[in-house]
C-alpha cells in the first residue's frame, strides 16, 4: 500500500486493552504515538489473551501461536519492520505484516489482533493510515459486534468522547 498525503503513514501503540461494557467485547485501543487520536479495534478474546499476555510479559514453556510465528520470522532470517492496520472494509479490519529478509520484502495479509499480538512479540512498530484515525465513525459502527442502534452521528460523538477508562480491564 504506497501512501498518500491523505494516507500518511502514523505510528500508534497499545494504549489500552478492556473489555466493552456494552457488548462484553474485548477491544484494542491503539493510539497515536504523538498524539490523542486513538482507532478502537474489536477483537476475539484469544486474540485479547494473547496481547494481554505479552502486555503483562507472561510467558510460557512452550509457544504459544503469536510466539511461534514470531520464532518462525526470526528462524528463516526476517525481520518484522512494520505492522500496518491499512483498513477497514465490510465491518472487518485489513492488516499486513512487512517482513523484510535479504533485501526483499514481503508483505502478508493478517488480521490486526493477530498482527498487534505478533507485533509486541517482536517489539516491531505498528503503523495506521490518517484516514482511520480521522475516518467517520459510521463505518466503525458496522465493525462493532452491537452498535446498540446508534447512528454513525451518535457513535462518532460516543468515541469522541471516550476515555481508555471507560472500558473494563481485560484479564485473560
Amino acid at each position: 500500500m504506497a501512501p498518500d498525503a491523505k494516507n500518511a503513514l502514523i505510528e500508534v501503540r497499545v494504549a489500552h486493552l478492556g473489555l466493552d461494557r456494552n457488548t462484553n467485547s474485548p477491544v484494542v485501543i491503539l493510539q497515536e504515538k504523538d498524539g490523542e487520536r486513538v482507532l478502537p479495534i474489536w477483537i476475539g478474546p484469544g486474540e485479547a489473551s494473547a496481547i494481554a499476555m505479552e502486555l503483562a510479559g507472561v510467558k510460557f514453556a512452550r509457544p504459544l501461536t503469536h510466539d511461534l510465528l514470531k520464532q518462525v520470522i526470526l528462524g528463516l532470517g526476517g525481520e518484522l519492520r512494520r505492522v500496518l492496520i491499512t483498513s477497514v472494509k465490510d465491518n472487518t479490519y485489513y492488516a499486513e505484516l512487512h517482513i523484510h529478509r535479504d533485501g526483499d520484502v514481503v508483505q502478508v495479509d493478517a488480521r490486526p489482533s493477530d498482527s498487534i499480538a505478533v507485533a509486541l512479540r517482536l517489539k516491531s512498530p505498528i503503523f495506521t493510515t490518517r484516514d482511520l484515525l480521522e475516518t467517520p465513525s459510521g463505518e466503525i459502527i458496522e465493525a462493532t459486534p452491537d452498535a446498540g442502534g446508534l447512528d454513525a452521528q451518535a457513535l462518532q460523538d460516543y468515541l469522541q468522547k471516550l476515555d481508555p477508562e471507560d472500558f473494563g480491564k481485560f484479564t485473560p
